[in-house]
C-alpha cells in the first residue's frame, strides 16, 4: 500500500532511458509481469536518502553501490538474495548467457527473494507501529 515504494536502478548509465531487454520482458510476461513501463536509470545520490533499502543483485553491483553510498547509509545496502526463503544463492546471476533457463532461474530467485523481502518489510512496519 502506501507504506512501500519500490524503484529500480542500475550502477551504470549505459542503458539509461531504455526499456528492459526483450528476453526479460518475454519471460516476465509468461509469469504475469508487465515490464512495459520500465525504463533504465542509474542510481543517484538522492536514492541513498530516499530509500530504506538499496538491494544489489550481484557482488559487482554491491561493491559499486557500497563505494558510492555515504557512510551514514551503508546499513541500507544489501543483496536481494539475502531475503530468499527457498533458494540458496549468494547473488542473482546475469541471465544473458544462460539462455531460456537463465531467465527462468533469475525469475525464480527474484520471486523467492521478494517473498522474503515482503515478510521483512511487514515485520519492520509492524515493529514501527508498536513503538
Amino acid at each position: 500500500g502506501d507504506s512501500v515504494s519500490v524503484d529500480s536502478a542500475g550502477t551504470h548509465a549505459w542503458h539509461a532511458g531504455s526499456p528492459p531487454d526483450q528476453r526479460s520482458a518475454t519471460h516476465a510476461a509468461r509469469r504475469g509481469y508487465s515490464l512495459a513501463g520500465l525504463r533504465a536509470r542509474e542510481v543517484v545520490d538522492a536514492d541513498f536518502d530516499q530509500f530504506d533499502l538499496i538491494l544489489a543483485m550481484d557482488w559487482d553491483n554491491l561493491a559499486l553501490i557500497q563505494d558510492e553510498c555515504p557512510p551514514l547509509h551503508q546499513h541500507k545496502v544489501r543483496r536481494l538474495t539475502e531475503f530468499c526463503l527457498i533458494h540458496d544463492s549468494p547473488v542473482v546471476p546475469d541471465p544473458y548467457h544462460g539462455g531460456e533457463k537463465g531467465f527462468e532461474h533469475v525469475l525464480d530467485l527474484v520471486e523467492d527473494a521478494c517473498q522474503g523481502l515482503i515478510q521483512h518489510v511487514a515485520r519492520h512496519i509492524k515493529d514501527r507501529q508498536q513503538t
